[in-house]
């Protein structure tokens, strides 16, 4: 977003709004419409309680009049919701225009049914300029400064040309003159005042005046809450191309905190590293749109998995991942989660190899490592910042991992993460079923060999 304040004038260059990307356009979109149906609601619901309040302001017949423009603008108020767009609209304006014009000569036009043959500027002391408050309060749901600052001044140029056209071509009664001269004769300034022909000009600058000065306010007013859907908008999608990066459950704490992840700090944690077998061969022997294409379906499939069981996936490694829970901040059932997304990743591994022969395509075997242990956490980097997860315990997890190949599984958990998930799940859980513990094994970085388990039999 442009760090120079845009200006709120019509005729300007709106740098924020013209450099929008396509992510801010959509949000735009978005709120106009709903701006849009609201004000086109609060016009009938304004419109229907001043439609009810006239009869007992003027009990009379001629009074149906009024009531059939009152329809007429709540269908004008729907044209403007049909044709409204992001933007600058002729066809919108126009329409916008039709509705102040149909309003000014509501006000200003005698009710040609009505008994009384007054002067036509006695329809300035029913004071129904107020009624243009309604239609621009109304506007201001649109999220549109334009609208409304383009509305202050036309009713401005309607109104002085309403009152010009009342005192050049208004009807004119010289007898109602001559009787406020004669009552307040000694008073000048009074009859001015209640003279029946006065248009009182003075009155409608006064008038135009004050609704340019609220119209303009309002106008700022909607100008800052448009900035910040657009500060909004581009907040968002910020977040969503650093998800595209980084797990959702990271994006959520650098969202909220302003630096959460600079602490360094120790505690427990699932790890897990997720490979393919024989990658290496396969990418000896086929095309390098085949190697990729690979790739990006395993990744895509287990990526999913991870974060559908609130894990962050840390990094790729070449044609595998390394996956870890409890992180940025430990939780209740990390080793469960982790153990669950495990077993689930090769279901969904499965069901891939199935779809792959079905196409002639080779299998792809997956193997994966599980452990459960202290990891020290925190940023690194200086100015291109990485969250990092490191210590042993990540160390024996890769190593678990190579354990699939001469166990024969496909997956393989360490003994420390299999109590721990019993811990938190209990001794009966269903994930824990299905698991074979074997022998304790060497691993590189223990001093002891450990006893593990795997989904071979």
């Amino acid at each position: 977003m442009s760090d120079t304040a845009p200006s709120i004038w019509p005729g300007r260059a709106d740098p924020v709004a013209e450099d929008a990307n396509r992510h801010v356009q959509a949000a735009l979109e978005r709120h106009k419409r709903e701006g849009m149906k609201l004000a086109m609601r609060a016009r009938w619901v304004a419109l229907a309680i001043i439609a009810v309040m006239l009869p007992f302001l003027n009990p009379g017949w001629d009074i149906l009049y009024y009531e059939a423009l009152m329809a007429a603008l709540g269908a004008v108020g729907w044209l403007q919701y049909r044709v409204g767009r992001v933007g600058r609209s002729q066809l919108e304006f126009f329409v916008m225009a039709l509705d102040l014009l149909l309003v000014a000569l509501i006000v200003l036009v005698p009710n040609p049914f009505a008994p009384e043959q007054w002067p036509t500027a006695m329809n300035y002391r029913f004071h129904g300029f107020i009624y243009f408050f309604v239609i621009l309060a109304a506007g201001t749901l649109t999220y549109s400064w334009r609208t409304i600052t383009a509305m202050g001044h036309w009713v401005a140029a309607l109104w002085l040309l309403g009152a010009l056209t009342v005192w050049w071509f208004g009807r004119v009664d010289d007898g109602l003159a001559r009787a406020a001269t004669g009552a307040f004769g000694q008073d000048l300034e009074m009859v001015r005042i209640l003279d029946p022909n006065a248009i009182g000009f003075d009155i409608r600058v006064q008038e135009v005046v004050v609704f340019v000065i609220v119209a303009v306010i309002l106008a700022m007013t909607v100008r800052r809450f448009h900035m910040l859907l657009l500060e909004t908008a581009e907040l968002n999608r910020e977040r969503e191309n650093l998800s595209r990066y980084f797990s959702p459950n990271v994006v959520e704490e650098l969202s909220h905190n302003d630096e959460p992840l600079q602490q360094t700090r120790t505690h427990d944690v699932a790890v897990m590293f997720v490979d393919i077998v024989g990658f290496t061969s396969f990418a000896a022997h086929h095309s390098p749109a085949e190697v990729i294409g690979l790739l990006r379906d395993f990744h895509a499939r287990m990526e999913s998995e991870v974060f559908l069981h609130g894990g962050t996936l840390d990094k790729y490694l070449g044609d595998g991942l390394m996956a870890t829970f409890g992180t940025p901040t430990p939780g209740s059932d990390d080793a469960t989660r982790a153990l669950t997304c495990a077993r689930h990743m090769c279901a969904m591994l499965d069901t891939w190899n199935a779809e792959r022969l079905a196409r002639g395509e080779l299998p792809v075997k997956g193997s994966i490592g599980v452990h459960y242990g202290p990891v020290i956490l925190g940023d690194i980097g200086a100015h291109r910042l990485e969250f990092a997860v490191i210590g042993n315990t990540v160390n024996v997890t890769s190593r678990l991992e190579r354990l699939t190949r001469s166990l024969n599984a496909s997956l393989v958990v360490s003994d420390t993460l299999y109590h721990a998930a019993q811990r938190e799940s209990g001794a009966d859980a269903p994930i824990l079923g299905g698991l074979t513990r074997h022998p304790p094994q060497p691993v590189r970085g223990l001093d002891q060999p450990v006893p593990v388990w795997s989904d071979a039999a």
